[in-house]
Parts: structure tokens; sequence; C-alpha cells
């Protein structure tokens, strides 16, 4: 049988219309382009594909490398100039001109971030910024150092900034070691103190676990305060396989069959669980609990980011979530996958004992299948392979949920090349 249609945004965004849709970007602001390559694709099928790309481009003060991207979406953008034919509608811009961060640009220069740093009453002497992240159309973080102060300075779409801000401000009421929200602006920005210690991937590249004790993890997920199982519920990344099994097969059309049932087989064998009576089993949850949102220091946990995404969930959603993650790393070409197939031995039985067994290796398939859409997503240099391999990954995590988590197949995913 014939697989879909190719995906006409996608192939629009990464095909041979690219440099004409850069140079409609460029020409009017006197730029022309000399060369470029894709830098990022967010591809959602039948919606909106965003990608980003690194481009040289020559100015009339001289050349120099710029970070460009470009959407296109069936329905009207919200913000900012587009253009359409009717049934697509195209926007194109410049980093830090992003229309959906309008914030962004205020970030991403020492005049303007001094004088946010004056309305926090800290003294703007010697900004220098770094660009820590930039997913196009959702967020930015970018680390200010000054000559007395270091703090980082979060962009998000603005509508968000009030709510997160006030996220954090509940957890550091409560204890939680998240970062300290500093204030916030209605554009969009969000200032936070930095957090001690060091990241739980950095420390992973030591070649061990980091954490003296992996109930840890699970302490720190229980000093969640109650009022955040109150807010409004965010579906797991496991709950979205078959989302994601369609990104997947549009990018890999070669594996859309068998990870299209792969993701069928995650989401029927979870339905008893998100099922459940209305309460049953819902506690407070992080909702993207992973290593690189982790800090330890002197063996314990230090630190927990990205908090926007707290609300009610199950505890297996936040544990198979680090889980998903830690078995990427140590099957990747990555300096912390001996730590990670370390944690991944140690901390997988005593994790299953806090939860259903089952249920958290099933989460951990589904957020695997999630992680299959990032090589092509970052564009990695042998994406279709890393692509297979982790969605080989996702098939051994629902094979072990399939045995019931004995020590068999329990075994078989352990053996991590």
């Amino acid at each position: 049988m014939p697989g879909p249609p190719p995906d006409p945004g996608l192939e629009l965004l990464t095909g041979p219309s690219v440099p004409d849709i850069l140079d409609a970007a460029l020409t009017p602001a006197r730029g022309t382009l000399l060369g470029w390559s894709l830098r990022d694709v967010d591809h959602r099928p039948g919606d909106r594909t965003t990608a980003s790309y690194v481009a040289r481009v020559a100015w009339p003060d001289g050349e120099r490398e710029e970070t460009l991207a470009a959407s296109v979406s069936v329905t009207r953008p919200p913000d900012g100039p587009f253009v359409t034919d009717g049934d697509r509608f195209v926007q194109v811009w410049r980093f830090p001109f992003d229309p959906e961060l309008p914030g962004l640009a205020a970030a991403c220069f020492p005049s303007s971030v001094g004088d946010l740093l004056r309305g926090l009453g800290l003294p703007p002497d010697g900004v220098e910024l770094r660009v820590v992240s930039y997913r196009p159309r959702k967020r930015a973080v970018v680390e200010v150092v000054t000559e007395r102060h270091r703090l980082f300075v979060k962009v998000l779409r603005p509508r968000q900034v009030r709510d997160v801000d006030s996220r954090h401000r509940v957890l550091t009421a409560a204890g939680v070691p998240v970062p300290q929200s500093l204030g916030w602006s209605d554009d969009g920005i969000i200032v936070l103190a930095p957090l001690r210690g060091t990241p739980l991937r950095v420390a992973l590249e030591s070649g061990t676990t980091a954490l003296r004790d992996p109930g840890e993890l699970v302490a720190l997920l229980d000093r969640l305060p109650a009022e955040v199982a109150g807010l409004p519920r965010r579906e797991p990344w496991s709950a979205h396989a078959e989302h994601f099994a369609g990104v997947i097969a549009a990018a890999a059309p070669s594996v859309g069959p068998r990870v299209r049932a792969l993701a069928e087989a995650v989401s029927s064998r979870l339905a008893p669980y998100d099922g459940e009576p209305d309460g049953e089993g819902v506690v407070p949850t992080h909702g993207d609990f992973y290593d690189a949102q982790l800090f330890v220091e002197h063996g314990v946990v230090s630190g927990l980011l990205d908090i926007d995404t707290i609300g009610p969930g199950r505890r297996a959603d936040d544990l198979g979530c680090l889980l998903a993650h830690l078995s990427v790393l140590a099957t990747g070409p990555f300096a912390a996958a001996a730590g990670a197939r370390s944690a991944l031995t140690e901390w997988l039985p005593v994790l299953s004992r806090r939860v259903d067994p089952v249920e958290l290796r099933l989460r951990a398939a589904g957020v695997t299948l999630s992680l299959a859409t990032g090589p092509y997503r970052a564009q990695d240099p042998d994406w279709p392979q890393s692509t297979a391999d982790r969605v080989d990954l996702a098939q051994r995590w629902l094979d072990t949920a399939a045995a019931g988590a004995s020590g068999g197949a329990e075994n078989a995913l352990m053996r991590l090349s």
C-alpha cells in the first residue's frame, strides 16, 4: 500500500524553494543570500511546519552568518507579516525578530538588557550575552553575565509569561529548588536566577550516576506542592505517541508502517491507565522530567529547571520520561553515554518499585518515540539511522512492558550498545 503523499509544507521549507523564501526576507533589507544550511525542523503534519537555517549573508557593511527562520501553516499566523496563496500562510524572519517572541530582540542586545537590569535594580556593568537555546516561535534562553551577577533571560510567547512566573513563585515558596523569578514583562520576558550545582547530563559525563540515592528523584517530585495538581492538565509525552509517529513517518516514510504500529500498541496499552477514574493516581508532576532539567551537587539533587509544564499527572509520566531520555543517551554517540548506562542499571529497579513497572516502561516507550523525532528536527548528519535506532529503542521498552518487566526482557533492554 502506498504511503501518504509528501507534506507540501515540509517540502516547501526543506526543498529547492528555500533560497527563494530566504531571499524574499533578505532583499528588502539589502541582504544577499550567499549560502544556507538547515538548522532544525519542527513539523506538525496537517498544521504547521517551522524551519530555521544557518545562512551566509552579504550586507552593505560586509558578510555575516545569520539565523533565519520560516513557517508555513494552514491557519493565519497570530502575529507578524505573512504572505498567502489562500491555502497556506508563510512567514520568514531573521533572528532575533521572531514574530511570536516579541521580547526576544530586547534580550539579545546589551543596551536593552542593560535597561532590563536597571529595572530590576541590578547594575548593568559589563553586560555579556550568550544565546543558550532558541526554538523558533516557542522560546529562547539567553545567559546574561555582568561584573557582579549571572542570570538567565527566558523569552516566551507573551500570553504564557505571567503564568510561568506564578509557577516559579509557587514552587519557590514551597521550598522546591527551582530558579527564583526576578521579574517578568508583558512582551514575554522572565528573568531567572541561576541554580546551584551541575546539570545532571554534564555530571553523567564522568561515567558515574552522579546521585548517591535514586530515591532522591522521587523525593524531589514528592515535594511539588499539592496545588500543582489543581493546575490545567497537560497530556504527557507518551499520550501523543500516534502524533509523533506521524511526524517520523513524514520525515522517514520507510519506517512509517512500523512506527505507526508501534505507536498504536503504546497507546492501546496505556489506555487502561489513562482511563482510570478522575483523581485516581493523579499527583503533582513536572511534565518534562529528564536529565537536562536536573542539577546535582555533592551527590544530591540541587535544582529543577523548566517548570512551565508542571501540573496534574501520574508519577510514572515523569519517571518514564527520565528513563527514556537516559536510554537515548546510553545508546547514542554522547559523552554521557557511560554514565547514562550506569544510571539505567542502578535506577530502573528502584523506580520500578515506586510505580507500576509495566506502566513505567510503557511511558518510557512513548517518550522514546517522541525523541525519535529529534534527529531529523535537529538535522543530525546521520538522522535516518539515528531515527531508526530510537524507534528500535522504543520497541525494546514496549517489549519489556509486554513481558511484564520480567528479568529476561529487562536484560535484553539493558544490553545497550
